[in-house]
């Protein structure tokens, strides 16, 4: 959904910004929901330029734009309960509408705002499941239901998480004419993910035989361009619905709160990391761009390595 702009935004500028957009939008490849952040990211530091100095911000503004100004602007956000995350995210969208518009304007200097620097922050660890209980998941979400053709949809999405890595939207994404490669041990199937960017995934034994039970057991057809799953009344399948059943077998299982839909992805990245699994395939697998944001697995492992060392290492206990 499109956030409006601030009328604290001069005509120019705004048409300045809208105009980067489309270009990430369309030679970037960048999805919805990435330009609408960008935007409201912009648009924030915008909006304080035009309120720390008087009126309208517009091209002059920004060009007379200084290091303390956006000193100024962070401390604000901070101090409004911005983490350092997402405003580490919202100078990175500064940037480069700076950079675009240096590149389209001699006489705009956008040395200032470059060499910011974002605040630190400590990138979360993944939190997955361990073997046992990612397993567990994928056998028993959906045990509560009485329809059976529902506890094998949920089954097969479940599996399809774990067993392939894909997340939630990526399963949901599948249509009917996926239904054969999904049902074919060994065969890969083509996911759309982040960005439109494709890759293949590898079927395992178990999610086949996990999706061929949901075929075989539900009451819709399987039409090549209608979704894989679908919801009781035969629309598309509602990711909410995959979420709530997590929660339930999560409740029955005894799970921390992190055992979520995507925590099915991260185990499937971990555990195939903690037996040896290359980290650029596990990369191609997830369809991460970047090494870097795989690398984060390889501090989950590290972490229950400690664990598992400061647990049973005498010389870890005190005293």
């Amino acid at each position: 959904m499109t956030r409006a702009l601030s009328g604290a935004i001069s005509p120019a500028l705004r048409d300045a910004l809208e105009q980067w957009l489309t270009q990430l939008a369309a030679l970037d490849d960048a999805s919805d929901h990435t330009i609408d952040a960008y935007r409201a990211d912009v648009a924030e530091f915008l909006d304080f330029l035009a309120r720390h100095h008087g009126g309208a911000a517009g091209m002059a503004q920004l060009r007379a734009v200084e290091t303390r100004d956006l000193r100024s602007w962070m401390a604000h956000a901070r101090a409004h309960d911005r983490g350092a995350r997402s405003l580490a995210r919202a100078l990175s969208a500064l940037k480069g509408f700076a950079r675009w518009l240096s590149d389209r304007h001699e006489d705009f200097d956008a040395t200032a705002i470059l060499s910011a620097r974002a605040p630190r922050h400590q990138r979360p660890l993944p939190r997955p499941l361990d073997e046992d209980a990612a397993r567990a998941v994928t056998q028993s979400i959906s045990d509560d239901k009485s329809e059976a053709w529902i506890r094998a949809r949920d089954t097969a999405v479940a599996t399809l998480l774990y067993g392939c890595g894909l997340r939630i939207s990526e399963a949901l994404g599948l249509t009917g004419r996926d239904a054969a490669i999904a049902e074919t041990p060994g065969a890969s199937l083509r996911i759309l993910g982040k960005g439109g960017k494709e890759r293949l995934v590898p079927v395992i034994p178990a999610a086949a035989q996990a999706v061929a039970r949901y075929t075989g057991l539900c009451p819709y057809p399987i039409d090549p361009d209608a979704p894989l799953f679908r919801g009781m009344r035969g629309g598309p399948l509602n990711p909410r619905l995959i979420t709530r059943a997590m929660e339930g077998v999560r409740l029955r299982l005894g799970l921390p709160a992190s055992a979520t839909p995507h925590a099915l992805r991260h185990s499937f990245a971990t555990h195939l990391l903690s037996r040896g699994g290359d980290l650029r395939a596990i990369q191609e697998l997830l369809g991460h761009a970047n090494l870097s944001t795989t690398q984060i697995y390889t501090g989950v492992d590290t972490a229950r390595l400690m664990e598992a060392y400061n647990a049973a290492h005498p010389r870890a206990r005190k005293g």
